[in-house]
């Protein structure tokens, strides 16, 4: 199995405030992306990772890139309007050789590393499509446009979706070829092209850097991690 991984990075990020593209926005003296990218070259199987970018930033993203020390290749391409159109542009850069594709968030930077192979080894495996999921905590309240409780959904069955998402070569293509292209992770355009979605754990320290309030728990898993806990 040869493992490549697509990091979709185009994107402005509107609920972090104005300023750099998300990806950008800077964690424990990196940006996400590196962190990001760091993480999933952490993983000896994955060999190459095409990240993204805004299409006026490729070359200082592709500057940033070559100043990391990993032994995964990284390449640079410019993203698309949506997030879809960046995983295809991604696809499109990626060598017939990965058999296997990730695509991560670059705003999940601190996936563990048992998350990236147990994604990785589900695919080699043989399911087509795999997604790492954690257990949801909140109630959960289905809600009409009046602003009225429709119900309390049973919140036993549902899970939240994480990245790395992985999928077998073949499969991504041919959901990204589809007409319906209109879904929030990738997982769902390979259910609506009629795959089975396997999952496998997930992990909390895999979360979504979306607000600044976010950005502070993510600086304290960074700062327990190096071992500077205050």
């Amino acid at each position: 199995m040869t493992v490549g991984c697509i990091i979709p990075a185009a994107g402005r990020g509107e609920r972090m405030g104005r300023g750099q593209p998300k990806a950008l926005r800077t964690l424990a003296g990196a940006s996400l992306l590196e962190h990001a990218v760091r993480a999933m070259a952490a993983s000896r199987q994955v060999v190459h990772i095409v990240v993204a970018a805004p299409p006026d930033q490729v070359a200082s993203t592709g500057s940033l890139m070559g100043s990391l020390r990993i032994d995964a290749r990284v390449d640079v391409v410019a993203g698309g309007e949506t997030r879809t159109d960046s995983v295809r542009l991604g696809m499109a850069a990626m060598p017939e050789t990965c058999t296997t594709i990730l695509v991560h968030d670059a705003a999940r930077p601190l996936v563990p590393i048992d998350v990236v192979d147990r994604v990785a080894a589900a695919v080699e495996d043989g399911a087509p499509a795999v997604v790492p999921v954690v257990p949801i905590s909140d109630t959960v309240k289905q809600v009409d446009e009046a602003g009225q409780v429709v119900r309390t959904v049973d919140r036993s069955e549902l899970r939240a979706a994480q990245t790395p998402q992985g999928f077998s070569a073949d499969v991504l293509r041919n959901a990204l070829a589809g007409e319906d292209l209109d879904a929030t992770d990738d997982a769902g355009l390979v259910e609506r092209a009629g795959y089975p979605v396997l999952v496998v754990p997930g992990d909390q320290e895999a979360m979504k850097v979306t607000r600044p309030l976010d950005l502070l728990v993510a600086e304290a898993i960074v700062r327990r991690r190096s071992g500077r806990v205050h």
